[in-house]
C-alpha cells in the first residue's frame, strides 16, 4: 500500500480521506490556498504545502503547484477528492507523467464520461436507455430554438463539462430557453473553462437516482447499489439516501446491470458514479456518469459496509476487487442531509460569515458527520456553501430519517444563515415521508423557502411543555442566585403564559426532581431533562417520548427549533400577558421599492438604466456567489429612479443596486 499521498481538496472531503489514510497507516500531505491556511484538514495532515490565493483559479485548479507539492514532499500519489480536479483527464495524464499515482480512473475514463455528450452516445453504444435530445454543443439561439421545439418544452439546458449542478438551467418556453442559455453558458465558462451546452428533454417531476460503481484494473467491475438524490434545489443535492424508496430488487438489479455495463465499456476503475434520472413509473435514463467520488458517497457506506476511500486507494495501488457482486448485501436505510451555508428564508440564498458557534450532535448509534470545520472557521464566498454532512443509519427508513431529525435538532451553528430547520421540516413534510417526492420536492412544497412550519396544534403541543419547562428551570436559579427563599416570592407551583404569535397558552408548573409536572388544557404532562440555563440543546422527555430541541433565549423571550420547528416566543406572568396584549403591533417596513443584493458576492451585471419601465419578473441584476450566478428579477412593474451600484462591485447583504419610483 501507499506510505504517502498527497489530497488536492479542501474542506469536508479531505478530511474524509484523511481519516481513512490514517486508519490505514498512509501519511497525508495537503494543500490549502490562502482561505484555507488553518483549516482543519490543515490542522489533521501530516504536511501541509500552501499552493496561492484564496479563489481556487489561484490555488486548486493549478496543478504545476500541486504537482510540485507531491514531489517535494515525496509523496505517491494524488487523491482529488471530488470537484476541482477530480474529473480533468489532462490533470490525471499529468499525474501519470510525473511518476505519480492518480487515485481515481484513467484519463480515458474521465475523458470519455466528462464529456456529457460524448458520453451520452456512449452510453447509446453500450445498451444504457438514454433520455432523448440533441448530441450536440449548440452554438446560436436558432438552433437551440429548433432542438427545442423539435423535443418539445421542457427543455434542460446542460453544460458539457463539469457537474455539481453548475451550467444546468430550466427552460419552459423560447424566452426561458434564450436566458438559460446566456446563463448556463457563463456559469459553465467560470467553473469550468468550457461554455459548450446541449439540451435533452426534461423529465418533469422525474426522480434522480444513481447507481455506484467500483471497478479494478484487472477488468472487474461490481455495483453497490442506488441511491436516491431527487431533493434538490438549484440542481444541487439536499438529501440522499440508500437504497431508493422507488426502487424494487428487479429494478435495482436492471438499473446496476447497466451502469456496470457502461463502466466495463470505458475501462473503468477505481469509485464512480451513474446517473439516471427516473419517471414515475420506473422508466430511467441515462444521464452522466460521475468519474470520482460523490459527495453523498456516506449513505452507500452505511448500508453497504464498504470504505470507498480504501476501495480508491487499494485499486489505485493495483490490487483485485476483494468482493464479487453476490457479496454486495443492503443492511437497513441511511439518510443524509447536507448543512449547507445558506437562508431558506431568502429562497436559499448563500451565506458568509464566521461560525460563531460550532457544535456537532453526539455520535450516537447510527449517527455520522462529515465535515471539514471548526468553530471560529470562516465560510467564505470563494468555496461551494455546504458545511457539513449529517448521516443516519438505520434499520429501516423510519427509523433512519427519527435518527437524522434528533441529531439535526442536536447540531448548533450560529454566526452564518444555515439550512439546520429547513431540513428537519423537509424531513417532516408528508410527501417524502410517503417516498413519493420527485426532482420538483422543493419547488413545490417550499416555493418561496422556508419561513417555519404552521401553528398546528402538534406544533404548540410539543413547544409549549419545552420551553414552560426551561422557563420554570431557569426563574429557579435566579431566584436561588438572588437569595429568594420559600415564603418570599418563590413558590412551588408556578404560573406562566406562553405566547406564540401573539396567542397565548396558560400553563401551571410544578418543579420536582429532574424535571417538572406541567398542567395545560386540563392534562398534567411529566417533562424530564436534565436541561440547565446557558445549555444550547435540551434534552430530555416529555411523557416518556424523547425530544431534542435548541433552546436560545433572546433576552425578551425564547427561539426554540424542534423537528423543523423554529419558534420566537414569550413566556409571561398572567398579568404581563394581559399588558403585552394592549400593545400596538408594528408594521415592518416596506422595501418592495428596492432591489438589493441578497448576499455578499459579486455584482455581474446591471440589466436595466435610469427612467426604464420595467415589467413584473423582469432580470434587474445578477450577482455572483459561491459559484453560482443568482438572478435578481423586479417583483412588480416600475420605473427604475436610480441606479446604486456599477458592474464588477464586491456586494454586501442587503445593500441596495436599484431604486424604483
Amino acid at each position: 500500500m501507499f506510505q504517502k499521498i498527497l489530497i488536492a481538496n479542501r474542506g469536508e472531503i479531505a478530511v474524509r480521506i484523511i481519516r481513512t489514510c490514517k486508519r490505514l497507516g498512509i501519511k497525508t500531505v495537503v494543500v490549502y490556498s490562502e482561505a484555507d491556511k488553518t483549516s482543519l484538514a490543515v490542522e489533521m495532515a501530516d504536511e501541509v504545502v500552501a499552493i496561492g490565493g484564496p479563489t481556487a483559479a489561484e490555488s486548486y485548479l493549478v496543478q504545476e503547484r500541486i504537482l510540485k507539492a507531491a514531489k517535494d514532499t515525496g509523496a505517491e500519489a494524488i487523491h482529488p477528492g471530488f470537484g476541482f480536479l477530480s474529473e480533468n483527464a489532462g490533470f490525471a495524464e499529468a499525474v501519470a507523467e510525473a511518476g505519480l499515482v492518480f487515485i481515481g480512473p484513467t484519463p480515458h475514463a474521465i475523458q470519455a464520461m466528462g464529456d456529457k455528450i460524448e458520453s451520452k452516445l456512449l452510453a447509446q453504444k453500450a445498451g444504457v436507455s438514454v433520455a432523448p435530445g440533441y448530441d450536440g454543443a449548440l452554438s446560436n439561439d436558432e438552433d437551440a430554438l429548433k432542438v427545442a421545439h423539435d423535443i418539445g418544452y421542457p427543455v434542460m439546458i446542460k453544460a458539457s463539462a463539469g457537474g455539481g449542478g453548475k451550467g444546468m438551467r430550466i427552460a419552459w418556453d423560447d424566452d426561458g430557453l434564450k436566458e438559460g442559455l446566456v446563463s448556463a453558458a457563463s456559469e459553465a465558462r467560470s467553473s469550468f473553462g468550457d461554455d459548450r451546452v446541449f439540451i435533452e428533454k426534461y423529465i418533469h417531476r422525474g426522480r434522480h437516482i444513481e447507481v455506484q460503481v467500483l471497478g479494478d484494473s484487472h477488468g472487474n467491475v461490481i455495483h453497490l447499489g442506488e441511491r436516491e438524490c431527487s431533493v434538490q434545489r438549484r440542481h444541487q443535492k439536499v438529501l440522499e439516501e440508500a437504497p431508493s424508496p422507488l426502487v424494487d430488487p428487479e429494478m435495482r438489479a436492471h438499473m446496476g446491470a447497466q451502469a456496470v455495463g457502461l463502466a466495463k465499456a470505458v475501462g473503468y476503475q477505481s469509485a464512480g458514479t451513474v446517473e439516471f434520472i427516473v419517471s414515475q413509473d420506473k422508466e430511467f435514463f441515462f444521464l452522466e456518469m460521475n468519474t470520482r467520488l460523490q459527495v453523498e458517497h456516506p449513505v452507500t457506506e452505511e448500508i453497504t459496509g464498504f470504505d470507498l476511500v480504501e476501495e480508491m486507494l487499494r485499486v489505485a495501488y493495483g490490487e483485485k476487487l476483494r468482493w464479487s457482486q453476490e457479496d454486495v448485501t443492503i443492511d437497513g436505510w441511511a439518510v443524509e442531509a447536507r448543512l449547507y451555508a445558506e437562508d431558506p428564508s431568502r429562497n436559499f440564498l448563500p451565506s458568509i460569515g464566521r461560525l460563531r458557534r460550532y457544535v456537532e450532535p453526539p455520535l450516537v448509534e447510527g449517527v455520522r458527520v462529515d465535515s471539514g470545520v471548526r468553530e471560529g472557521d470562516e465560510i467564505s464566498m470563494y468555496y461551494d456553501p455546504m458545511i457539513a454532512k449529517l448521516v443516519a443509519h438505520g434499520r429501516d427508513r423510519a427509523e433512519a430519517i427519527a435518527r437524522l431529525q434528533q441529531a439535526l435538532d442536536g447540531f448548533v451553528v450560529d454566526g452564518i444563515g444555515n439550512n439546520l430547520v429547513f431540513l428537519n421540516a423537509a424531513l417532516a413534510n408528508d410527501t417524502f415521508r410517503s417516498g413519493t417526492f420527485s426532482t420538483a420536492f422543493i419547488e413545490e412544497e417550499f416555493a418561496e423557502g422556508y419561513f417555519g412550519p404552521e401553528r398546528t396544534d402538534a406544533v404548540v403541543e410539543t413547544l409549549v411543555p419545552i420551553i414552560a419547562a426551561a422557563h420554570t428551570i431557569r426563574s429557579l436559579r435566579d431566584a436561588c442566585l438572588s437569595g429568594q427563599m420559600p415564603g418570599q416570592s418563590w413558590r412551588p407551583s408556578r404560573e406562566w403564559v406562553v405566547r406564540i404569535d401573539r396567542k397565548d397558552y396558560a400553563v401551571d408548573v410544578i418543579p420536582g426532581d429532574n424535571g417538572c409536572t406541567i398542567g395545560w388544557n386540563g392534562a398534567s404532562l411529566r417533562v424530564t431533562t436534565d436541561w440547565a440555563p446557558g445549555d444550547r440543546v435540551f434534552q430530555g422527555h416529555v411523557d416518556g417520548r424523547p425530544v431534542t430541541a435548541q433552546v436560545v433565549s433572546t433576552g425578551a423571550g425564547y427561539r426554540v427549533s424542534h423537528n423543523g420547528a423554529a419558534v420566537a416566543l414569550e413566556v409571561l406572568t398572567p398579568r404581563q400577558a394581559e399588558l403585552a396584549a394592549l400593545m400596538p403591533i408594528k408594521e415592518p417596513p416596506d422595501l418592495s421599492k428596492f432591489t438589493m443584493s441578497p448576499m455578499p458576492g459579486l455584482l455581474l451585471r446591471i440589466s436595466v438604466e435610469v427612467g426604464e419601465e420595467v415589467q413584473e419578473g423582469q432580470e434587474i441584476a445578477v450577482v455572483e456567489a459561491m459559484k453560482m450566478e443568482n438572478i435578481l428579477r423586479a417583483e412588480r412593474r416600475g420605473v427604475v429612479k436610480s441606479v446604486n451600484a456599477e458592474q464588477g462591485d464586491s456586494m454586501t447583504a442587503d445593500q441596495v443596486i436599484v431604486e424604483f419610483e
